[in-house]
């Protein structure tokens, strides 16, 4: 039998199968539910096999569901990379999420601006994490990500295309006052009976607490109680200060008043950081970015690691490209 399915009933069935939930599919592809739910129909029809099972409180992929999902991101990949390559570079702003105005990402974004003309604008974005910016990404409401790729489901993955940028070294925030606060840099071993926030129970950032919960493994530090997701800085810093949390964080962190951020060795953990983008988007600011992660990379070292003992997942390690993990 041959098929000759439209693409819009391939993006209805993956906007449903990211959001598994009709009203939220409908929203980020802006068409009426009933008109998503007419075109899911449709596609098992002409497929001859149902995608989804629905019941009042749940929608979830069949067997053939995920058999299809990697089929229909190729397809819709393609699609985009054809559309691309005609249209030539589309002149529109560029959406980059860096997370926070200081750091790797806005370090990236900086340099990148000094190498477009000034008819290409970069604009920057501010989202917690890249496992909530990756619904964005492949929504097209960003273009751009930074973070954790081997954190993201493989099927998310599949969608998407990743340069490593770094290797950034690990870091505790600690109280002024905290017995490790005097130290210039704190032992993992020294935080063996610490409880420390990594952000369990924000979705937008599973990627970096799953990080956490593998590197306190077998080390007798435990992940604070889970939060609700914290919105910018200034809630950030207030939250942290009322709760008296210890946080694990990164060297190059926002100032926090009455703490102190200290980097952690015996070994240094690294958290692997990789610029993300769309499959098939093709910009004149997303090659400025690429060439800015080179050149800061090169200049830095910021893909070379401690020549003293050093963690990494095995699977991270791979993704970035690094040989073998020492510990």
């Amino acid at each position: 039998m041959a098929y000759d399915i439209e693409p819009r009933l391939l993006r209805a069935f993956l906007a449903v199968a990211d959001e598994l939930h009709f009203t939220r599919a409908a929203a980020r592809l802006y068409v009426a539910q009933q008109a998503l739910s007419r075109d899911i129909r449709r596609l098992e029809r002409e497929l001859g096999a149902g995608l989804f099972v629905r019941s009042t409180r749940q929608v979830a992929l069949t067997v053939d569901g995920e058999r299809l999902l990697p089929y229909a991101r190729r397809v819709l990949s393609a699609q985009d990379e054809l559309v691309a390559a005609f249209r030539g570079a589309v002149e529109r702003p560029l959406l980059v999420d860096v997370r926070a105005p200081l750091g790797t990402a806005y370090r990236v974004l900086d340099e990148a601006r000094e190498r477009v003309p000034e008819s290409c604008e970069l604009v920057a974005r501010f989202h917690s994490g890249l496992a909530g910016a990756a619904g964005e990404l492949a929504a097209g409401r960003l273009d751009v990500s930074f973070g954790r790729f081997a954190g993201l489901p493989s099927g998310v993955r599949a969608g998407l295309v990743h340069q490593p940028v770094r290797l950034e070294p690990m870091a505790v925030l600690l109280s002024e006052d905290h017995p490790l606060a005097a130290r210039s840099a704190v032992p993992l071993a020294a935080l063996a009976g610490e409880t420390l926030y990594a952000g369990a129970g924000n979705a937008q950032t599973a990627e970096w607490t799953d990080l956490a919960a593998r590197l306190f493994q077998g080390r007798g530090m435990a992940m604070a109680a889970t939060f609700p997701e914290i919105e910018g800085p200034e809630e950030f810093v207030r939250v942290v200060r009322k709760r008296g949390w210890s946080v694990l964080a990164s060297v190059e962190f926002i100032e926090v008043p009455g703490m102190v951020l200290r980097p952690l060795v015996d070994p240094v953990p690294l958290s692997p950081v990789s610029m993300v983008w769309r499959r098939g988007l093709r910009h004149p600011g997303l090659e400025a970015l690429r060439a800015a992660v080179r050149e800061l990379g090169e200049r830095d070292g910021w893909l070379s690691v401690p020549r003293e003992g050093w963690w990494l997942p095995d699977g991270d390690a791979a993704v970035m490209g690094v040989g073998a993990v020492r510990r």
